[in-house]
């Protein structure tokens, strides 16, 4: 196996997600598989979907041969840095305008849409008593 060339991190890796730029994951180490698209028997589409991320799984459940992760070693380019985070930090925001209004509003009475159902139960059951 060729030495490890360098770190990356999740977030460096998933920047190289396309058609001419297709790096992928296995199991922590990082493979730029982007002069294999044409020559992968599964066809590119199965890379593609892969590309910029983690596809351990996606590989194993392929069952790939010896001779496969063989010929991986070719495409090797380093390492997963282990104190990357798994999962890029996703940016979150308070709702503005309306959907504030909306959330305080449902927030807040809350108890008034259970007190209609629960009459409606309870007035469905007494008419269907009647019948």
């Amino acid at each position: 196996m060729p030495s490890i060339s360098a770190l990356y991190s999740i977030e460096e890796i998933s920047r190289h997600s396309s058609n001419d730029d297709c790096w992928i994951i296995i199991d922590g180490k990082v493979y730029d598989l982007t002069s294999y698209l044409d020559e992968h028997p599964g066809g590119d589409d199965v890379i593609i979907a892969a590309t910029g991320r983690d596809a351990t799984d996606d590989f194993e459940d392929a069952g790939h041969s010896k001779d496969t992760r063989e010929l991986m070693k070719k495409f090797y380019i380093g390492e997963l840095d282990p104190s990357s985070s798994a999962i890029p930090a996703l940016e979150t925001k308070e709702p503005d305008g309306y959907a504030a209004q909306v959330q305080t509003l449902t927030k807040q009475y809350w108890g008034i849409p259970i007190a209609v159902l629960g009459i409606s139960v309870v007035l469905g059951w007494l008419y269907l008593l009647k019948k």
